[in-house]
């Protein structure tokens, strides 16, 4: 049983393998010259000139949730399609699937009647 698992730990330790000496290769090998202006703190190209622990508007927020769902949605419908391609699902499938839709929909209007996708 335990001969099955060995390619896996086999792969695992490789690939391991592989990483450490890429990380330490490039350690040895690596250019070491500091410069003031490499180590100086930047942002677009000039100083900061505000708390890095600002507040964002809850906007970003919403679209990048909006963004997570919507690639649920597409990770959850592609595996459907093929299936229902193939008469396994049937109606309760599609029915299910349907509601799912619908309360996807359902999110993406309520976001956009909220405003959280227009822009100032």
């Amino acid at each position: 049983m335990l001969s099955e698992y060995f390619p896996i730990l086999l792969f695992i330790m490789v690939s391991s393998a592989i990483g450490v000496a890429l990380i330490v290769v490039g350690a040895i090998l690596g250019p070491r010259k500091p410069d003031a202006e490499k180590g100086s703190p930047y942002e677009c190209g000039f100083e900061a000139f505000e708390d890095a622990r600002m507040q964002f508007d809850i906007r970003f927020y919403l679209v990048a949730i909006l963004f997570i769902v919507f690639d649920l949605e597409i990770a959850f419908l592609f595996p459907w399609a093929v299936v229902l391609r193939e008469d396994v699902v049937g109606i309760p499938g599609f029915v299910a699937m349907m509601i799912f839709l619908a309360v996807l929909v359902i999110g993406f209007a309520f976001e956009w009647k909220k405003g959280a996708l227009e822009w100032e």
